[in-house]
């Protein structure tokens, strides 16, 4: 038998915590209620067990684990897909929520889930690193968006995320271009997971009016569909 790892993550409900992943397609492998409830879920080969803990907040909870995969963007269709139809939308903020799918610099694309505990399972698919450039060569929006999307996804820090695209912003006012664009949907991501909705609208009708060149549309396809999203979150 090949060696593997399964996750073990704290819940503070069972059953919603089933619910939930029930929606992105996991199904339930084992069930326990005594002496301990516990539970184990499947998604093909990605397993997760969760045992309960009812007095933690998802706000304090710290706990995540990664899972690689080879298509990631079939698996983010599909779980996204899942939450529709059990919820009517794609959740973007509070718990439980899901992150967009993007490239990230270092040599991932990836997306986030975060369950009703607060439970962060990064799911993500190597790639080739992205080349940035030198920081010599980089707009000042391009260095901020790139340290908001680590402040957002990897630190979980989404005020911070908003300051520092909101600096970049006042010194280098996003009109046209791929980068703007990106950073402007990122800013109304940022909005809906700190729950100002109309900040968030704003945002993206901002977006909507960059021009972006056809040699940009390539790195700008997430963040579409992300725009999509919210619009559909956001009503």
């Amino acid at each position: 038998m090949p060696e593997r790892t399964i996750p073990i993550l704290p819940c503070r409900s069972i059953d919603a915590t089933l619910a939930f992943y029930g929606a992105l397609g996991f199904e339930v492998t084992y069930r326990q209620e005594r002496p301990n409830t516990y539970a184990a879920i499947a998604r093909g080969a990605i397993e997760l067990q969760f045992f309960v803990l009812k007095a933690l907040e998802p706000e304090a909870n710290w706990s995540t684990c990664y899972v690689i995969v080879d298509d990631v963007d079939r698996l983010y269709e599909a779980m996204t897909d899942g939450l529709r139809a059990a919820t009517g939308r794609v959740p973007g903020h509070g718990y439980p929520r899901i992150g967009a799918l993007r490239d990230m610099a270092y040599g991932v694309r990836q997306f986030v889930v975060v369950d009703p505990t607060g439970n962060h399972i990064r799911i993500g698919q190597p790639i080739e690193a992205r080349p940035t450039g030198t920081v010599a060569t980089m707009s000042r929006l391009e260095r901020s968006l790139g340290a908001a999307v680590t402040l957002a996804d990897s630190k979980g820090d989404p005020s911070a995320a908003a300051s520092a695209l909101d600096s970049a912003f006042r010194a280098d006012p996003p009109i046209a271009g791929g980068v703007a664009y990106r950073a402007l949907v990122l800013r109304a991501d940022l909005a809906h997971r700190l729950d100002h909705p109309d900040e968030a609208r704003a945002w993206l009708i901002q977006a909507s009016g960059v021009a972006v060149p056809e040699a940009d549309e390539g790195t700008t396809a997430d963040e579409r569909r992300r725009a999509s999203e919210l619009a559909e979150a956001l009503g």
